[in-house]
């Protein structure tokens, strides 16, 4: 696994946990957060304790763990003034329909809705809760209030509650989630990318079979996903069109969800004109040429059943070739020989301006399990101008390279 780069490095961040069953969560959040390079102090409702204990949040935050408003020691100089100041950030994770309640409507009973009270700083809220209370009237209001207030959203999310039988939108954020809202919200950096909108595709297709079978690859997403976060981290409306993939969606991004490689193209096409175009998805080549709408059963004595293919659309190509085709193409090659060979050949072929090429061969010697699945990778930029051969690097290196190279290839919107 590779190690995350310390994007938080030197940040304050005061993390209220709500009561809620989502706080186990928290514990992995904080461990995140630091591992990134932020230091974390926590304050803890009662309700919150209730389903996690101050030790366990003191002993991942390596801090005293504030609990009480009215704690002597604590509040000796005023440490709810002093604990809501000295943080760059604060995080409201879970934010309870209690918690929310109390911030809009002005409340402050307890530690936690006090220091929120007292801030002056940004304060990002992670809501969780079942379904039927998000969807109340009341609990809309009153997240419309905090929102006309300056108060930062993160989810909820949609799925399986707690409770049985309930599913809705009511989850909160994961983890990473919030650590992506939240560096995007402490990010001060350039936006050479403003004003771009760059079109990325990621992950596999799945070509149906029949029912319960499909033609795939090992793709896991993580190198597309990579470049469209670090391209709308430089400031670009990024269009990510996703392949079935098992990790989130980047935060910041415009996701499309797709199933084949002729789902992929319809979205691709529909989401130009664009300024750039990143094809990073492992797009099958071929598919079946019949669906089967029933399940294809073995048959005793009468081996396999032939399975004819037909070729799937070349979305690069069609791209690369299409009359509003983006200033800038750029398209990636999987090989597993020949790599500067067949890297060029598809740089002429498809009408490209990049060609992003790697070795995914399993003797290829990039990380541990190889490129694909992997969290790193070793490509080569090839162009018309030559190639430049990158060093092994992590893939959110990768990414992060590539965006700058697309943003001085852009240059600044006119």
């Amino acid at each position: 696994m590779t190690t995350p780069q310390q994007t938080l490095r030197k940040t304050r961040i005061l993390l209220l946990i709500g009561g809620g069953i989502a706080a186990y969560k928290c514990l992995d959040l904080i461990r995140r957060l630091r591992e990134r390079g932020a230091s974390v102090r926590c304050v803890m409702t009662r309700a919150a304790q209730e389903f996690i204990t101050p030790l366990s949040v003191g002993a991942l935050s390596a801090d005293h763990v504030f609990t009480d408003l009215f704690d002597r020691q604590d509040e000796h100089d005023v440490g709810h003034i002093r604990l809501s100041r000295e943080a760059d950030l604060l995080v409201v994770a879970p934010a309870t329909a209690d918690l929310m309640a109390k911030l809009a409507t002005g409340q402050a009973n307890d530690l936690a809705s006090t220091v929120l009270l007292a801030t002056d700083k940004p304060v990002l809220m992670a809501p969780a809760m079942n379904p039927h209370m998000w969807e109340h009237p009341a609990t809309q209001r009153n997240a419309r209030t905090l929102r006309e207030d300056g108060v930062h959203f993160v989810g909820p999310n949609r799925g399986e509650m707690a409770e049985s039988g309930e599913a809705g939108e009511g989850r909160m954020a994961e983890p990473l989630e919030i650590v992506a809202a939240i560096e995007t919200l402490l990010d001060t950096g350039e936006k050479p990318l403003a004003g771009r909108k760059v079109i990325v595709t990621s992950g596999p297709t799945h070509e149906v079979i029949d029912p319960v079978r499909y033609i795939a690859n090992r793709s896991s997403g993580k190198q597309g996903h990579a470049i469209a976060a670090a391209l709308a981290h430089l400031g670009a409306s990024v269009h990510l069109v996703s392949g079935p993939v098992s990790i989130p969606d980047p935060q910041g991004v415009t996701t499309t969800h797709v199933e084949t490689a002729r789902q992929m193209r319809e979205a691709v096409e529909a989401a130009l004109p664009a300024d750039a175009g990143v094809f990073v998805a492992a797009v099958a080549d071929w598919r079946p040429a019949v669906e089967t709408a029933e399940k294809i059963k073995k048959k005793q004595g009468e081996g396999a059943p032939m399975l004819e293919l037909t070729e799937n659309p070349d979305i690069l190509a069609g791209v690369g070739h299409h009359e509003k085709r983006p200033a800038l193409v750029i398209g990636f090659a999987a090989e597993t020989q020949d790599l500067f060979k067949n890297a060029r050949a598809k740089l002429n072929k498809k009408g490209a301006d990049i060609i992003v090429a790697n070795d995914v061969s399993h003797d290829s010697g990039v990380g541990p399990g190889g490129v694909m699945g992997g969290d790193r990778n070793s490509v080569v930029i090839v162009s018309q101008d030559g190639h430049d051969e990158w060093p092994e690097m992590g893939k959110d290196d990768v990414a992060e390279r590539l965006a700058q190279l697309i943003a001085d290839r852009l240059g600044p919107k006119e």
